[in-house]
């Protein structure tokens, strides 16, 4: 089932749109791949992670590897739909764009 077209302020933000964009092309990601592919701190990308999980949109999956602590993400059903609607409405908006205004500066 496809959702409308719906500008999501959630995902919206540069940074959510950048992790949406990435998970949207893989089943799952590691922590540090999404933080070093976005140039974020570790803090910054967490905050935008629990944005993300709270609106239902992605899951965590935390798993030991080397001694280590690792946390995969992956976008929920929930999320890839969002996600997809978003992009179809920020298309849209694009297509209202008058043709000869692309390609032209502001003249402000």
């Amino acid at each position: 089932m496809s959702r409308v077209p719906q500008f999501d302020p959630v995902i919206h933000a540069p940074g959510r749109l950048q992790i949406c964009a990435i998970l949207s092309a893989a089943d799952e990601a590691e922590f540090a791949m999404v933080r070093d592919a976005i140039a974020v701190s570790d803090s910054v990308l967490s905050k935008h992670l629990k944005q993300l999980e709270e609106a239902g949109y992605i899951r965590l999956r935390k798993q030991a590897h080397a001694g280590r602590q690792r946390t995969w993400l992956s976008l929920t059903s929930v999320g890839r739909a969002a996600f997809a609607a978003h992009v179809a409405e920020l298309q849209r908006l694009a297509g209202l764009t008058a043709p000869t205004l692309l390609g032209e500066g502001f003249a402000g």
